[in-house]
C-alpha cells in the first residue's frame, strides 16, 4: 500500500496529471461559482430552513454562515469526480503504458456505465450527507463520517472506470476491489485542503490503478 501511494504521488505531480486536474478543476469552479453567484440568497435560504433543527435563532445563523459555503465546496467536490470520471480514460492508459507497458487494455469503460456509477455514488452521497449532516459538526467524529461520505463518492466510478479498463474477469475485479474503500478514503484526504481536493478523485483512479497492474 505504501509503494502504491509513492507511485501514485509522483504521478500525480506529472505534467500531464496536472494539466489534467487543471482543467477539471477550473471547470468545476467555474460552473458553481457562476451558478452561486446568481442564486447565493436562494441557496444560502434553502440551507438555512433546513437547519431548524437547531433551537436558538443566533446558532442557526452561526451554523448557517458555515454551512453555506461548505455545501457549495461539496458541491465542487461532486463535479470534479463526475468529470474525473468522465475524461480520465486516456490519461489512466497512458499512465498504465508507462508504469506496466506489458499489459494490455482489454476494455473501454461504457460513459453510461460510468454516468451510472458517479450518479448513483452522488445520490448515496447526497442521502447519507443529508441524514448525518447534525453530527459533521462533532469534533473529530464529523470529521471521520465526512471523510466516509467523500470516499463514496469515488470508490465505485474509480472501481468502474479503471478495473474496466484491465479486468474482464468479474470475480478478479472483486478481489482486486477489496482495498477499494481504503484507497477512496485515503484519496478523500486531499478534500480537507482547498485546491488540493482538486486530486482526489484522480489520485484515487491513479492508486486503484497501481493496485490492479502492480506486482504482488
Amino acid at each position: 500500500m505504501i509503494n502504491t501511494i509513492k507511485k501514485s504521488l509522483t504521478d500525480s505531480l506529472s505534467p500531464m496529471v496536472l494539466i489534467f486536474i487543471l482543467k477539471i478543476g477550473l471547470a468545476s469552479i467555474a460552473i458553481w461559482s457562476t451558478i452561486l453567484w446568481y442564486f447565493w440568497d436562494f441557496f444560502s435560504g434553502f440551507v438555512t430552513s433546513y437547519l431548524t433543527w437547531i433551537p436558538w435563532d443566533w446558532a442557526q445563523d452561526s451554523v448557517s454562515y458555515v454551512a453555506a459555503p461548505f455545501i457549495g465546496y461539496t458541491l465542487i467536490i461532486i463535479t470534479i469526480s463526475i468529470l474525473t470520471s468522465l475524461y480520465s480514460e486516456t490519461l489512466l492508459i497512458a499512465l498504465a503504458k508507462k508504469h506496466y507497458p506489458e499489459k494490455k487494455v482489454i476494455g473501454s469503460p461504457s460513459i453510461r456505465g460510468s454516468i451510472f456509477a458517479t450518479l448513483k455514488s452522488a445520490f448515496i452521497f447526497a442521502f447519507l450527507f443529508m441524514i448525518l449532516w447534525p453530527t459533521i459538526f462533532i469534533p473529530l467524529v464529523g470529521q471521520v463520517i465526512m471523510l466516509y461520505l467523500w470516499s463514496i463518492l469515488l470508490k465505485a466510478p474509480t472501481v468502474h472506470d479503471v478495473g474496466g479498463l484491465f479486468i474482464s474477469n468479474k470475480k478478479e475485479l472483486k478481489i482486486k476491489r477489496k482495498k477499494s474503500t481504503l484507497i477512496a478514503m485515503t484519496a478523500s484526504l486531499f478534500n480537507y485542503i482547498p485546491l488540493l481536493n482538486l486530486f482526489a478523485p484522480i489520485f484515487a483512479q491513479i492508486m486503484f490503478l497501481h493496485h490492479i497492474l502492480g506486482k504482488k
